[in-house]
């Protein structure tokens, strides 16, 4: 008798479908597909956004590079010898190779170590080694145009100091892209600005439940601790939220100092580990801070799609810029700045100040920490979705109020949107 035939199973692959909730659930399956993450990167990143690349003031001077990230390709910022900004894709038109391997730098070309081809500072190709080749043979071909065969170049636009760029070449301008919460902007980077430092984080979890987070003003006063026990910022205090018309993004505030009494408010503080009246600070220095804005606002936090943060908080001012490194990794770059004309002592509150935030933080270290433990379990997505009604089930519900998850089911619906999902 003949043995009887080895069979496989071949797998069918599993059926993606969003829960018919729509964007009031977000399937956990989105945070954890390679597939899904590699068409984020074309349909997102290299789509119809801006995508924040540093400040204006990390390249001051003509012959100035910055190496960043849009999504998962390498950018370089460039000023040109007048004076003007650029950005490039960070890959020779030769054989791919990256141009700019230093994270900041001066120069007067972007030189390719491999081929030698090197690049004004715009991204045109100035100089191919041994176009002609050497006595009679090799060389490239005659019809080589250089026109043809500079660096990628996108899109980009300063606005108040913050530079984005975008590889769309239909999407609005930027400010009318931000539109109403351009405002945010405007009110913190309203001087010129000086950068104070660095710091980076690497987030094991999904960049999506990272972008979530900032968007998301329910959280603040319940997680950190912080916020509440020492009154940066509480749910009694006078707050709101705007979005922009498109629900894109987002700014939220609360004004320290303006608690009203309630007895609901009351009740509820007591079931929080947020309020530790039994907490106090040995140096409470960190707590001091000026309203320099004159408007009482003691933290704004403002998100824009997919990957930018701008924050406020007391007197410590900074940029967020989320950067995905696979499916479940992603980095967040803090960079810490003040302005121009800032005395010593307004200079050394910052610095202070900054230890609030960042990797190490005494209020963002726990954003990290939760993104981790939703990734965990979540495990691999395959059942379950996020539940996302605080405030409403639309679009609009939830209005200006801090209590509410609109800025999420607005993120959710304009991903939607851009997946096709």
């Amino acid at each position: 008798m003949c043995p009887e035939a080895e069979t496989s199973v071949v797998q069918a692959p599993m059926l993606r479908r969003w829960p018919e909730e729509g964007y009031t659930r977000a399937p956990y399956w989105v945070y954890s597909d390679a597939a899904v993450y590699a068409q984020e990167q074309q349909r997102i990143f290299q789509g119809a956004a801006w995508h924040y690349l540093g400040l204006a003031a990390e390249v001051p001077e003509p012959g100035n590079y910055k190496t960043t990230w849009v999504g998962e390709q390498s950018v370089v910022l460039t000023r040109d010898e007048n004076g003007e900004l650029h950005a490039v894709l960070n890959r020779c038109a030769h054989r791919g190779n990256m141009v700019c391997r230093e994270a900041f730098g001066s120069a007067k070309k972007l030189y390719c170590v491999y081929h030698a081809w090197s690049y004004k500072l715009n991204g045109e190709l100035s100089h191919a080694a041994f176009q002609h080749g050497l006595r009679g043979e090799g060389g490239l071909p005659p019809d080589f145009d250089k026109a043809q065969h500079g660096l990628k170049q996108l899109r980009v636009q300063a606005f108040c100091g913050l530079v984005f760029a975008t590889f769309s070449a239909e999407v609005e301008d930027l400010e009318t892209w931000l539109g109403d919460v351009a405002a945010g902007i405007r009110r913190v980077c309203h001087k010129p600005l000086k950068v104070l430092g660095y710091d980076t984080q690497r987030i094991h979890a999904n960049w999506k439940a990272y972008h979530e987070n900032p968007r998301d003003s329910y959280h603040a006063n319940i997680l950190h601790t912080f916020y509440g026990t020492f009154g940066l910022s509480r749910q009694s205090q006078e707050s709101g939220m705007v979005l922009d018309g498109a629900g894109r993004h987002v700014y939220f505030y609360t004004k320290a100092g303006t608690e009203k009494a309630s007895a609901d408010y009351a009740k509820t503080a007591e079931q929080l580990r947020s309020h530790n009246d039994g907490l106090r600070l040995e140096d409470p220095s960190i707590l001091k801070w000026r309203d320099e804005f004159g408007d009482g606002v003691s933290v704004q936090i403002l998100t824009t799609y997919p990957s930018f943060v701008l924050h406020q908080i007391a007197n410590s001012l900074a940029t967020r810029h989320l950067i995905p490194r696979g499916v479940n990794e992603c980095d967040v770059v803090w960079t810490y700045f003040g302005f121009a004309d800032d005395d010593e002592a307004t200079t050394q509150t910052r610095l202070t100040q900054t230890n609030l935030t960042g990797s190490a933080g005494m209020i963002s270290v726990e954003d990290a920490a939760v993104c981790e433990m939703m990734r965990r379990a979540m495990a691999d997505g395959s059942q379950g979705a996020s539940f996302i009604e605080m405030g409403g089930k639309t679009l609009e519900s939830g209005g200006s109020s801090k209590l509410s998850e609109r800025a999420i089911r607005n993120f959710w619906h304009t991903y939607r949107q851009d997946m096709g999902l």
